[in-house]
């Protein structure tokens, strides 16, 4: 068993028991979970430890799914996150509006264990390659600001490649 400070961490927010149990047995060997059934504690949550993936049921009490969707998204640390919605809704609307407020996908109820699964395999595998490549990023501008730097020192402002 992989140590939890080393798997990718998801928070799950659904305020049905049941589902709670069902998305933990499928995904607590691969992943680190946090568990919420109340949407509040779960933007807190949220806030303070950004996970790197949500699944995040539609239909909630308080506050529904996509006003928290909206929230995360608003958020300069959380708006990479992927969010997945878990719900019973099927019309293309509700799709259309849950992508609007920045979902990265749906999974429809009743649950499917292989395609919970695969689904949040795919979209951590994104999250991280974006990670990477958000890192080498900064990385390389770095690196052009201290040429840039060492260029002007070795060669004094007037420096032009002939």
């Amino acid at each position: 068993m992989q140590d939890s400070k080393s798997r990718p961490s998801i928070l799950v927010v659904d305020d049905a028991a049941d589902n709670l149990m069902i998305l933990e047995s499928i995904l607590s060997k691969d992943y680190s979970l946090k568990m919420f059934s109340d949407s509040t504690q779960a933007l807190e949550y949220a806030f303070a430890s950004p996970p790197d993936l949500i699944l995040l049921d539609v239909m909630m009490p308080q506050i529904d799914g996509f006003e928290i969707c909206r929230r995360l998204k608003a958020d300069p640390r959380l708006e990479d996150v992927p969010v997945i919605f878990i719900t019973a809704k099927t019309d293309v609307e509700d799709e259309e509006r849950g992508f609007a407020v920045g979902a990265s996908d749906f999974i429809h109820k009743p649950i499917s264990a292989p395609i919970v699964s695969a689904r949040v395999k795919t979209h951590i595998k994104i999250k991280f390659l974006l990670d990477f490549l958000k890192a080498e990023n900064t990385s390389l501008q770095q690196n052009a600001q201290q040429m840039a730097i060492l260029k002007e020192f070795v060669w004094g402002g007037t420096y032009t490649k002939r």
